[in-house]
């Protein structure tokens, strides 16, 4: 699943590729993946004439802002969003395209088909689901070490559920938690509350750090990650532990271990990350 430097991403690339188009049209041959409205004539209908001023992002939701309007997106295991000319031939497992009036079409691709889109008027995003009851996002300047051990440190859970958990801080992802913690050298079955000021703080910067070379690098080819343009991301090279199972690590040759914590396979040495 794209993570928030994946989306980050596809959002800088929307940004030069589809802003100042005007939508003539939009087709929709997947209903289910267009949530609100619930009628994808009315959809269409809404969407049609408006221009696009911008993309922003919300953890792993991409923002379009229309004039007046703004989609919310979420591309799930493996939604993925390029720029055609009309005339091109439609790949399959396209399920929306916004045809733009320069003749261009914004195509969104989706092969497992659990990719969702909002449209609401501008504002009212914020305030409704599914952006409703997101926590704090990573790369924001409101991400402070404060901010964070009050939304992380009291809680009597697995600190690799906690930041899994998109209450709490959103669009992490397994990966970057993974990279994170043993940046920070914490196991990933430590207990939220057990951890103190210091690994906090230590833990804070080790997810700023993390997610923003991600970003620089434009994040994770894992599977079928590419960006707006089709171009892979490149920290792959850069992960240090995760899926690097049984092999040594970089820090201090002991062999990496996987287990299972919140449901998700975890990634860690037990050497440079030990379960106090």
């Amino acid at each position: 699943m794209p993570e928030l430097p994946e989306v980050e991403t596809v959002r800088r690339t929307l940004n030069q590729l589809i802003v100042g188009k005007t939508i003539d049209s939009v087709t929709v041959s997947l209903p289910r993946i267009i949530q609100r409205p619930d009628d994808i004539d009315a959809f269409a209908m809404e969407l049609a004439g408006h221009t696009v001023i911008g993309v922003e992002r919300r953890g792993k939701f991409l923002r379009i802002l229309l004039d007046g309007l703004v989609l919310v997106s979420h591309l799930r295991m493996e939604g993925r969003y390029g720029v055609y000319q009309q005339h091109e031939e439609v790949e399959k497992h396209t399920h929306v395209i916004f045809h733009f009036n320069d003749g261009t079409e914004l195509r969104y691709k989706d092969v497992r088909q659990f990719g969702t889109m909002h449209l609401f008027n501008a504002g009212e995003e914020l305030v409704s689901k599914p952006l409703l009851k997101l926590g704090l996002e990573p790369l924001d300047p409101a991400f402070t070490v404060a901010a964070f051990r009050d939304a992380v440190g009291k809680r009597m859970t697995k600190i690799k559920a906690v930041l899994l958990n998109q209450a709490y801080v959103v669009g992490i992802g397994n990966i970057y938690v993974d990279e994170a913690l043993f940046r920070a050298g914490i196991h990933p079955e430590t207990i939220a509350k057990t951890l103190t000021a210091a690994q906090l703080t230590v833990l804070h910067e080790a997810i700023v750090v993390t997610l923003q070379d991600a970003v620089d690098a434009g994040g994770s080819s894992i599977k079928s990650y590419v960006n707006g343009q089709g171009e892979m991301g490149m920290f792959q090279h850069q992960l240090k532990i995760y899926g690097r199972k049984s092999e040594p690590c970089a820090t201090c040759g002991t062999l990496i271990e996987k287990s299972v914590v919140g449901g998700r396979g975890t990634h860690y040495c037990p050497k440079c990350q030990p379960l106090l």
